[in-house]
């Protein structure tokens, strides 16, 4: 089993932080990305080559049988006796032709969708999965709406440039051989001059105006994703539309995107049926030059009215998916650019990942080290100065800062959800640079200042901290976390749904939820990212005791704008723009009367958090 992030066999080459403009990677490149993954099924597709092999050949000898009815049933001398047999073994003939075309064709559709649905699912995984092997960075700059709407149009590409490569445009070439090789021989080469001229004539025809009209079909395609943006982010942040009395304004921008997608999709049409008379004109004419050879062929005697038959059959069967023609190559452009996209996605390279041939983090010790350590977001704008601190196995050590300090920077550092610049962090004496981030981040818990729960049952999100818990052991935590009672109080217990990012839950309920993720983890090294700011006093006083219940015995790191929670750590580091200007224990730092003294002192006489 391959872990989080890790590359299947076709995976990664790198590629830039933006999606590549469109037609830097050519549509070959686009089905060589996806060769591999279809090889994997090749026994599935060279069977589904051969049953299509089979439903054209079928289907080509329907017209020739079609030829041998009529031309028996032609009015003969001495036929009375045959008229009343020959038929009935042509008819029992052509109804086997026509049940094995469509029989070749189902079969070739069942062997080949475990190959078609495979192939997506194993893409669509993969990016998935990469997705969330990338960097806190690329999803703090990602629009959600967007690039989901990306995953899913290119998960429908592979399925639309399957389907449409494997049953048109493969089966329609070995048609038009097929029928060529019969015309060539059996008639005179006329036949087949009309019809490679007419089929030139018509691809170029198709090609070039499809190609013009890829630019339409682009921006409609760029107009949509920036729509379901703006949709998404709207509905993610329902509660601020409603707190300013914005639901017109949301609204106004949305139709605005409508209306920009409304004049590009209409620019779009006229173009399509531009491209469809085009080619209706090309079979039109090519229609009447093949029948009007083979009407002057009948009137010479060169040919029978069997033969004038199969003709029109044969015209008939290769122009139905040739009529086609145009949205199949539309459908295969569009699908190779929506694959591109996911692929781009796919390639877009990890700013952290684990050094080649990392271990798990090793050893019980759970001593937590920031030695000369120093970071940027950017280059510009330093936010930790080479900070140095120790948290001892089993204590707890404070971060206390005005904001903006680079406090919570900590935490993230620890996680390995950034690498730092200079100086490095370890874990019982190992850099965490040098071990898996797996291994890291299931040696850490935490609870967060802002905690988002899924949109699934209370059960669900408390079990999230080890998925596979039994419901006794997530009612334990509940229990420890002393948010147990109120569960049980509501009409559904466990399997109340919590709503989108936990908003049926009050705060206090929510950071109840986190500290029993938390405890139900068991993690050896505890986390608190300013876990009670965000509540009143009264409530951050019922949760204290969880918070020190949580950390019992563990290695705990407290990021804090109340000086008050923070008074029983073992030490306090003041943190100011990124340099610790003070370090010690409550009563050491009181009694210097310094940076922390002077913040203890404001917070006691206003009563409210610093800011």
């Amino acid at each position: 089993m391959r872990r989080s992030g890790e590359a299947l066999p076709s995976s990664h080459a790198a590629a830039g932080q933006a999606p590549a403009p469109a037609g830097e990677r050519s549509d070959w490149a686009t089905l060589r990305r996806l060769f591999p993954y279809l090889w994997q099924y090749k026994w599935r597709v060279l069977a589904a080559l051969a049953f299509m092999v089979g439903a054209k050949v079928a289907n080509v000898g329907v017209p020739v049988l079609l030829k041998n009815l009529v031309d028996t049933m032609t009015p003969k001398p001495d036929m009375a006796q045959a008229l009343l047999i020959v038929p009935i073994g042509l008819l029992l003939a052509y109804g086997l032709l026509r049940f094995s075309t469509s029989l070749f064709s189902e079969l070739r559709e069942l062997i080949f969708a475990k190959a078609t649905e495979g192939t997506a699912r194993q893409i669509a995984l993969e990016v998935f999965r990469h997705l969330h092997s990338l960097s806190l960075r690329f999803h703090l700059e990602r629009q959600t709406g967007g690039m989901t709407r990306d995953i899913e149009r290119g998960t429908r590409g592979v399925h639309s440039l399957i389907s449409m490569s494997l049953y048109s445009i493969v089966p329609t070439i070995i048609e038009l051989v097929l029928v060529l090789t019969i015309l060539g021989v059996k008639f005179d080469a006329f036949f087949v001059w009309i019809t490679v001229a007419a089929l030139v004539l018509y691809i170029v025809f198709t090609v070039t105006v499809t190609e013009w009209r890829t630019q339409f079909r682009k921006t409609m395609n760029e107009l949509d994703s920036v729509a379901q943006s703006r949709a998404v982010d709207s509905l993610l942040n329902y509660e601020t539309v409603k707190y300013f009395n914005n639901e017109d304004f949301e609204a106004g921008r949305y139709d605005a995107s409508l209306d920009r997608y409304r004049k590009a999709a209409i620019k779009s049409q006229r173009t399509l049926s531009m491209l469809n008379t085009g080619q209706q004109a090309l079979i039109a004419i090519s229609l009447v030059l093949m029948l009007w050879r083979a009407t002057s062929g009948v009137v010479d005697g060169r040919m029978t009215l069997g033969d004038l038959v199969m003709v029109n059959a044969f015209m008939i069967q290769l122009y139905i998916p040739l009529n086609f023609l145009g949205v199949i190559y539309r459908e295969i452009k569009q699908s190779l650019t929506d694959l591109d996209k996911m692929f781009v996605l796919l390639e877009k390279e990890r700013e952290v990942r684990d050094a080649p041939g990392a271990q798990p983090l090793a050893g019980a010790d759970a001593t937590v080290r920031f030695e000369d350590v120093s970071f940027a977001y950017e280059s510009a704008r330093p936010i930790l100065k080479h900070v140095s601190f120790e948290i001892p196995a089993g204590k707890t050590v404070a971060v206390v800062g005005p904001s903006g300090s680079g406090k919570s920077t900590l935490a993230r550092l620890l996680y390995r959800f950034y690498d730092v610049q200079q100086g490095r962090i370890t874990i019982g004496g190992q850099d965490i640079r040098e071990v898996t981030q797996s291994s890291v981040r299931h040696a850490i818990g935490i609870v967060p200042q802002d905690t988002v729960l899924f949109n699934d049952t209370v059960e669900y999100n408390i079990a999230y901290g080890r998925p596979g818990a039994t419901r006794e052991e997530v009612e334990a935590a509940a229990r420890a976390a002393r948010i147990h009672d109120f569960i049980a109080a509501t009409p559904k217990g466990y399997e109340t749904t919590v709503g989108e990012r936990g908003l049926k839950l009050s705060g206090g309920e929510k950071q109840r939820v986190a500290i029993a993720r938390t405890l139900l983890k068991n993690p050896p090294i505890v986390i608190f990212d300013e876990a009670t700011s965000a509540l009143d006093s009264a409530n951050e006083r019922a949760i204290q005791s969880e918070l020190k219940s949580a950390a019992q015995d563990k290695t705990t790191l407290v990021i804090a704008h109340r000086l008050s929670t923070v008074v029983d750590a073992h030490e306090i580091l003041v943190l100011e723009s990124g340099v610790i200007v003070e370090r010690g224990t409550h009563a050491q730092l009181l009694a210097k009367q310094g940076r922390y003294a002077q913040m203890w002192a404001l917070q006691k006489s206003e009563a409210v958090p610093l800011l």
